[in-house]
């Protein structure tokens, strides 16, 4: 993988989807925002607007690093579903529904009607921390990978090869476990233990996701299987 850094060398399509990847986050921001405090009912929630603050930091910081460090993948999140496996129309859209709607719309249906009650500062302190730590594991995969997409698909037109830095070195999907650290993060966070319903799912889910997508890369990816060899772990370094 060859991070790709001098802007001269982006072409018109790529900064048009790079623009396009921009407005998508944007968007995504604002309705999971607008989730929270109309599931709950009220805007003067300490929790959802942490989460909100969380994001304003993190999204332009990921946005400033991948813009110097790996532009072209950037481009390559906001291009969606060419070429996307049939599998994950299902299992990685229900994931993502569940992780980025599902705990949102129960936690902020707990803050309304106070169905577990209040789980404490504490908590919700470690559920940020959480948060923070999948976000940056996950903004770490996304800088060393430069075909990290948002759909399971090999990407024949970009010359998709194994990515074998950063944390790959240690384990063979990352992003997922960023992604599986923010499900569980986020409830403590929102202050809702009904929450971890859809959470757990969505993580059973990538999971799921996981092995399929490994099985297969190991199917249509010169250099997966050996890659394999050498990073035995999927998600956990022991277990995994």
């Amino acid at each position: 993988m060859e991070n790709v850094g001098d802007q001269a060398r982006l072409t018109a399509d790529t900064r048009k989807r790079i623009r396009q990847r921009g407005r998508q986050v944007i968007v995504q921001v604002g309705v999971q925002a607008a989730i929270l405090f109309l599931a709950a009912g009220r805007l003067d929630w300490l929790n959802a607007w942490a989460l909100v603050g969380i994001y304003l930091v993190w999204l332009p910081v990921n946005f400033v690093l991948m813009m110097r460090l790996n532009p072209e993948m950037v481009a390559e999140r906001a291009r969606g579903g060419a070429n996307w496996k049939d599998w994950d129309k299902l299992v990685g859209v229900l994931a993502a529904l569940l992780q980025m709607i599902g705990i949102l719309v129960i936690a902020g249906l707990d803050e309304r009607f106070g169905w577990a009650g209040e789980l404490g500062l504490g908590y919700n302190i470690a559920g940020a921390v959480v948060f923070v730590l999948g976000g940056a594991l996950f903004s770490w995969a996304m800088i060393a990978n430069a075909y990290f997409s948002t759909v399971v698909r090999i990407q024949e037109e970009r010359g998709h090869a194994v990515c074998d830095k950063g944390p790959y070195r240690f384990v063979r999907h990352p992003g997922y476990v960023g992604a599986i650290l923010q499900a569980l993060g986020l409830p403590l966070l929102l202050n809702s233990t009904w929450a971890f319903i859809p959470g757990v799912l969505a993580c059973a889910l990538l999971i799921v996701r996981t092995a399929l997508e490994d099985n297969t890369l190991k199917e249509e990816l010169a250099g997966y299987l050996a890659y394999t060899q050498w990073t035995r772990y999927r998600l956990l370094p022991g277990l995994w």
